[in-house]
């Protein structure tokens, strides 16, 4: 081992060894408890940046503490290599997007093995590769065959910049989640599945989410949107003609106070009964209304219309009826009560229009005794069926279609009569040809599409049509990758349901918040599909989540004479420290815009390879874990990493420099000494031991992983403070030299390493159990014991006694009432009594004089 610290030479040279001896490839071991450790699929764009370096940080350290608590281990990695911006990116480089995310796969492995992550690379899954998506169009045939997949005409979100159909989940604000433009609405066939089926379970299995984020099963709780409560059947007066009025569950108790009904402009009720001239003009106006102004509608901009029609039923003699433009982003309400007493939006509403409508409710006197109880009365109207118990959901039916090349083929036939004709197995997978992507570039979809048919024309086995031309949408790709990890050699079926079984469900995943009701949700959607087809026995994909917070950094710009922003990066600036200005390489001043989220928009992204060139993958390692806890957003501090490279300089010296540490070691052992401590050898070890517990709780119970490195920090300080006298100090600081090496390890596996082998370990540190506390005799060095001071049943000290009171209640008395912590509470007071619990308690019971 060198003397100096030369982290570049031996990251290298322990990453080789973990490459040739494949030091973390797993298999079932179905003797051992097994862990599931994965990371969120990365998308391949060609660069890592430090959100990436964050998350897979996070699941190796896990991943690694883990193995040494003696489980089998599961850490995969692969690419979700199908989507947009490659196929983006390939146009503007004229390349295939084939190449284009080959080429990007492959630097980006490269920067993922310099970071010495221990994924098990022979697990690795490209979503590209027809082995693995030909199990999806498999699959996807099966939900077809069971009515779970279906295409309709329907009023989609198009994106008229990368001109494709976006899922509800992927508009944000009435823009397009990717490229931010506003989004348009059109009539298109498209191909969904039906998540709503599983709604209510989507919903209802949040609660067995325990070690989920609170926010994220809220998040997942508002997008599904579940409204509950009844709907009774009303009549328009004079007319038998029937319809449907949604009572929400909690306007339950407003049942005897229902002011009005409101319709919504389109419902049939319009048209079979309106004929004032008037009332059709408003009709015809809100139906003219384009689909982005409905889309932001709210009852801010209700609009409404007396119908001059009224209602009854069987406890309501005559109530008016209204029309309006809104109701409920839940299309499917198309009639419901108005409420003004009890519902704030119908009391703006009747304000902002001063209706007056109010008083035609007249009831029928023959329910007065059961109007006194909303319940009986809903209980009742049900028995008569003229109510039923109703729920609407906000989540609408998953759009997958996707008018984009590259991605996965969608294994349909259409045949000239427009009937669907599913593939059969044996033809799958189903490839696009390679001269779609490497002629003609430049062209887009349609243009593809359009000088191509000739290939998508379909003539077997008797079956003639044309091959669908819409891919699916890549969050299919992403819902079921963390399955094929655990079977990635089957050749024969989607799922080996053995091993899935051994390695299911996740125990940790990690990610960012962003997904939580897109990837978040479609993934336990595809769960329990893949369930319900007998794939798999479990009910959720994942036990643990944990979403990383994102890595900021300071930005800076300077705004041109067309008042357009230019984002200039921190290495092209310099600061004036008379008067704080800053400027960038060509004296333009800036202005600090603060620590925003790094982005290539910014310009205030820092590449993790500099960081590593320069300090080890290591020091960024721990810096990563050390800023903040993973939760939080990190602020990215230059002054932090060169903190941990001084701590792993220093950890390096003093190991190099107590190299006598291991032949004192040896020889003790060797003499089968026995000794005894004494009292400073005794606080020390307790020392280590305390720091192993704190550490593996800040692993176990709150992930406080900035914590744990500060613990171990400590613990080395006061070895480097620790005076050798003799043989025991020389064990005990080696045992502890020990302990803070494995303990580190997860943080810094390569230091660890080479520090490990040069400390006489035959064996490597990738194979080391968890460190365990060394049993020691504490009464030497515990000479007191603690209470709890309250006054009145207040907490107010915890005092420490000495131990020679502990059967003396009188000295005690004694003792805390004349301590300076405890006598300045009792100034002016009387003490009534005292009541004392030994060992634990010491409440006194005061009088104010």
């Amino acid at each position: 081992m060198k003397k100096e610290y030369s982290p570049k030479e031996i990251e290298f040279y322990v990453q080789k060894k973990w490459d040739l001896k494949k030091t973390f490839k797993v298999i079932e071991n179905y003797n051992k408890e097994k862990f599931y450790c994965l990371s969120m699929l990365p998308y391949p764009s060609g660069k890592l940046h430090m959100g990436h370096v964050r998350n897979y940080t996070i699941g190796d350290v896990i991943a690694r503490y883990q193995r040494m608590i003696g489980k089998n281990v599961l850490h995969p990695i692969g690419w979700d290599a199908f989507g947009l911006p490659a196929e983006i990116a390939a146009h503007h480089h004229n390349i295939s997007p084939t190449i284009w995310t080959k080429n990007n796969i492959a630097y980006m492995k490269k920067q993922l093995k310099l970071l010495g992550f221990s994924f098990d690379w022979d697990r690795e899954i490209t979503t590209c590769n027809p082995n693995y998506y030909r199990w999806e169009q498999w699959f996807f045939l099966k939900l077809y065959k069971l009515g779970l997949a279906y295409k309709k005409n329907a009023i989609v979100n198009w994106c008229p910049i990368d001109k494709t159909v976006l899922a509800n989940e992927q508009v944000i604000n009435n823009c397009c989640w990717r490229c931010n433009s506003i989004i348009k609405k059109k009539w298109i066939k498209q191909w969904f599945l039906k998540i709503t089926n599983y709604a209510e379970e989507l919903l209802n299995d949040l609660k067995k989410l325990d070690d989920w984020p609170k926010k994220v099963k809220n998040m997942q709780k508002n997008w599904i949107g579940k409204i509950e409560g009844i709907e009774i059947i009303f009549k328009i007066n004079n007319t038998n003609y029937e319809f449907n009025v949604f009572i929400e569950k909690k306007y339950y108790h407003t049942i005897n106070n229902i002011s009005f009904i409101k319709i919504l402009y389109n419902h049939s009720i319009c048209k079979k009964f309106i004929k004032n001239i008037k009332i059709k003009n408003f009709i015809k106006e809100c139906s003219s209304t384009s689909f982005i102004e409905k889309k932001n509608f709210s009852f801010h901009n209700m609009k409404y219309i007396n119908s001059k029609l009224f209602a009854k039923n069987i406890f309501i003699k005559k109530i008016p009826i209204i029309i309006v433009n809104y109701l409920s982003d839940i299309n499917e309400i198309d009639a419901t009560i108005g409420i003004p007493q009890y519902n704030k939006k119908d009391n703006i509403f009747i304000q902002n229009y001063n209706i007056s409508i109010i008083q035609n409710n007249k009831k029928v006197n023959f329910f007065k005794n059961i109007e006194k109880n909303n319940k009986s009365l809903i209980n009742y109207l049900i028995f008569k069926k003229k109510a039923f118990y109703k729920k609407y959901y906000h989540l609408k039916d998953w759009s997958i279609s996707r008018q984009r090349i590259w991605g996965t083929p969608i294994p349909i036939i259409i045949q000239n009569n427009k009937k669907f004709i599913p593939l059969k197995e044996k033809d799958l997978p189903l490839i696009f040809p390679k001269k779609i992507f490497n002629k003609n570039i430049k062209e887009n979809y349609n243009k593809k599409i359009k000088n191509n048919l000739n290939w998508f024309y379909y003539n077997n086995n008797g079956i003639t049509g044309q091959i669908e031309t819409d891919t699916f949408d890549t969050f299919i790709e992403s819902s079921w990758y963390y399955v094929r990890y655990t079977c990635t050699d089957e050749n024969n079926n989607m799922i080996n349901k053995k091993k899935a079984k051994y390695w299911l469900p996740v125990d940790q995943y990690i990610g960012g918040i962003e997904h939580a009701i897109m990837h978040l949700l479609y993934f336990r959607f595809f769960h329990k599909l893949m369930r319900d087809i007998g794939l798999l026995d479990t009910d959720e994909p994942v036990k643990k989540l944990l979403c990383q917070g994102m890595v900021l950094a300071d930005s800076y710009y300077y705004i041109d004479k067309k008042k357009k922003y230019h984002w200039v990066n921190f290495k092209n600036i310099s600061f004036n420290k008379e008067n704080n200005d800053i400027f960038d390489n060509k004296g333009r001043k800036l202005i600090h815009h603060g620590m925003i989220k790094m982005s290539k928009s910014k310009n205030n992204g820092v590449d993790p390879q500099d960081i590593i060139k320069k300090y080890g993958a290591d020091t960024l390692r721990l810096f990563i874990m050390f800023a903040t806890p993973p939760t939080m957003d990190l602020e990215w501090k230059e002054s932090g990493i060169k903190g941990m490279y001084r701590f792993l300089k220093k950890l390096w010296k003093f190991i190099y420099e107590y190299k006598k540490l291991y032949n004192n070691y040896q020889q003790i052992k060797k003499n089968k000494l026995f000794y005894e401590y004494n009292k400073e050898q005794l606080i020390i070890q307790l020392y280590i031991n305390k720091t192993i517990i704190r550490v593996t709780n800040n692993f176990e119970k709150d992930q406080s992983f900035n914590t744990a490195i500060s613990s171990i920090m400590i613990l080395f300080n006061k070895f480097i403070k620790y005076k050798i006298c003799n043989n025991i100090d020389y064990i005990i600081i080696f045992n502890g030299l020990l302990v803070i090496l494995k303990m580190l390890y997860p943080f810094t596996p390569h230091i660890c390493f080479i520090l490990w082998k040069y400390m006489g370990n035959y064996n490597d540190i990738d194979y080391e159990l968890w460190p365990v506390i060394t049993k020691i005799d504490t009464t030497k060095i515990i000479n007191t014991f603690n209470i709890v001071i309250q006054i009145d049943g207040k907490k107010k000290y915890n005092l420490s006694i000495p131990k020679k009171y502990q059967n003396k209640q009188n000295y005690i008395e004694e003792y805390i009432l004349s301590h300076n912590k405890i006598s300045k509470y009792l100034r002016n007071i009387k003490i009534i009594k005292i009541i004392y619990i030994p060992y634990k308690i010491f409440n006194i019971v005061t009088k104010k004089k």
